[in-house]
Order: structure tokens, then sequence, then C-alpha cells
């Protein structure tokens, strides 16, 4: 279908795309590949994008929900980017397997902050989306019954504390910051003495797509989020972009998906992607409406990235080697 080549205006949010905890995970697999040899298995999707993950299937990393599927062997085994519950690492350990752990620091920065808690005594609220792989590996750093997963101002609002004075929250790092920001608010308003991590707990990549999300969306007619949909950053910029004014949003894994009928009569879109994202599919989006329309895209920036986090020891000692 062409739309006769009509003049389309594009703004590219910037940041968008891969972070640098999905950067890190996957270099972690692609590197024990060439150093280790396929296969190399990986528990869990490493991030969550069918693309990265066909990609690296290619090159030899084998997927699996469970350790339990792995069989016998002195294969490396990559815990995904969003960390692990600790059974099974003990899990691992009691089979001798070499563990590669992908997990983005800025998740073991929240295991780490939930145990301290712990520690200390204090029963923890966790905000966050039940069933996400990351809030399972957080919930699972503690003995069952320690943390209470709160996902949306109703549980906020019905919460019922062994407690009230003896309170920590942490969250999810891939929520919305707005949606977040109004859970906390009714605990705090509820439970005065509930403590809070040190610095907010939602990740620098996720707040910066957010805030792109948020200048772009109210001057568009519709919004292109590049992501799967099951990935959680990226389905709150969908969110996002429709509670910050964009008419429509649309969460797309590759440029097939397309719905070029609710782009018809369109004169202004926004593209961004999720922090799992790959650019190349972004590309791949822009050509299919450079297809189609005579387009001309302009970048919006709203912050610079410069983080890099470092490859676990076993691999930067290969590398140095």
């Amino acid at each position: 279908m062409t739309m006769g080549g009509s003049k389309l205006q594009i703004l590219l949010c910037a940041p968008r795309g891969f972070c640098a905890g999905v950067e890190r995970a996957i270099q972690i697999v692609e590197e024990s590949l060439e150093r280790f040899g396929a296969p190399v298995y990986v528990r869990h999707e490493i991030v969550h994008n069918r693309y990265v993950v066909e990609s690296l299937k290619a090159k030899g990393a084998v997927f699996v929900e469970e350790l339990a599927e792995i069989p016998e062997s002195n294969r490396p085994v990559v815990f995904s980017a969003h960390g692990v519950a600790k059974d099974v690492r003990e899990a691992a350990a009691s089979r001798n397997i070499s563990v590669l752990d992908a997990t983005c620091p800025l998740v073991s920065k929240v295991h780490k902050e939930a145990i301290l808690h712990f520690r200390r005594g204090h029963e923890i609220v966790l905000v966050g989306h039940a069933g996400h792989p990351e809030v399972e590996g957080t919930m699972g750093q503690l003995p069952k019954g320690a943390i209470s997963l709160v996902e949306t101002l109703d549980d906020a609002r019905a919460f019922q504390p062994r407690d009230p004075e003896n309170l920590a929250w942490i969250t999810q790092t891939t929520l919305s910051i707005d949606d977040t920001s109004e859970i906390v608010a009714v605990l705090k308003q509820r439970f005065p003495a509930i403590a809070g991590p040190h610095k907010d707990d939602i990740c620098y990549a996720t707040t910066n797509r957010q805030e792109a999300v948020k200048r772009v969306a109210p001057v568009v007619d519709r919004m292109i989020v590049v992501g799967a949909p099951n990935s959680s950053n990226s389905q709150r910029l969908v969110e996002v972009a429709e509670r910050a004014g964009c008419p429509k949003a649309v969460l797309i894994q590759r440029a097939s998906e397309i719905d070029w009928a609710i782009f018809e009569g369109v004169t202004k879109i926004g593209v961004t992607a999720g922090a799992s994202a790959p650019e190349v599919i972004v590309e791949e989006v822009l050509d299919a409406f450079a297809a189609r329309f005579d387009i001309n895209v302009e970048l919006v920036r709203t912050a610079e990235e410069s983080i890099v986090f470092s490859l676990p020891r076993q691999l930067r000692d290969a590398a140095a080697a």
C-alpha cells in the first residue's frame, strides 16, 4: 500500500534502545561463545527481544527456562540481565555449573538493598509486576513472605503490614516513573516511617527513555515503540506516550507488524525503542516509512548516556590475556 509519498515528519527520540545493562548482557553471551565455543547455555531470554535472542541462537547460544533442562556437562551458563533467585544460584553451585552472571548491575543493587533491609528487620514492599523475571529474581533473594508485592495504587491502599513502623520499599527497575511515584506517595502517606532507597531504583535508562517520550508525545499524532510485548520498559513507554498526550501509541517488534491504516492522514509521528531493542530494527522501521512517505527525520535528544558496565571477571581475565 502506498500513500502517494505524502510528507511525514518523524521525531526520533534519544536516548532510545539498548542500555548499558543490555549491551553488557549480550556481550557476555558473545564473549562466552568466543572463549568457550558453542553451546553456551542461557537461563531465560538474555534480554526481552526476539531479534537478539534469535541472532545469539544462530551463534550457538541455547536458551532454557530452568537449569534442569541443561544436560550434565561442563558448559558455561549465563544468567540473564533480569537477575535470578538465590535458589537458582544454589542449584548451579550444587551441580558445579560454571556461571557467567549477566544480571544488570542496577538490578543487583536492588537485590543488595532488599538483603540489607531484611538484615535490619524490615518488612519489604516491592513495587513491581507479578510474573516478571526481575520481580521473581528480587523476591527470590529472601525467604518466602519477607517481600510483599504491590502492583497498583489499590494494592498500596489495601496493604496491611505486620508492623507499620518497620517497613521499607524497593522497586522493579523498569517501571513508569509516574506510576511508581504515585504508589510510593500512598505508601509514605499511610506509613510515614517507611524507609526507601538512597537513590531511586528505577534505572537511568528507563528514566531517560520515558523523558524523551514525554517531550515528543504531546506534539505527534502517533507514537511507535520498538520493543517486545514481554518487555516491561517498552510497555511503559507506550503508556507514557498516551498519558503525555499522544492520541495513539503502538508497540511493534519488527516493521512487518506496522498497521499502515492507523497512519493514514497523519503528518507527524514519534519513534522510540525499549532498552532491549536493537537500533537495526529502528532503522528497519524508518526504511518502511521512507518507502511509503516523503519523510523528514528530526532527532529529539533529552539526555546524554555514557554509562558502561564492566564484564564479569572470567571474561575480563580472558580479554586481558
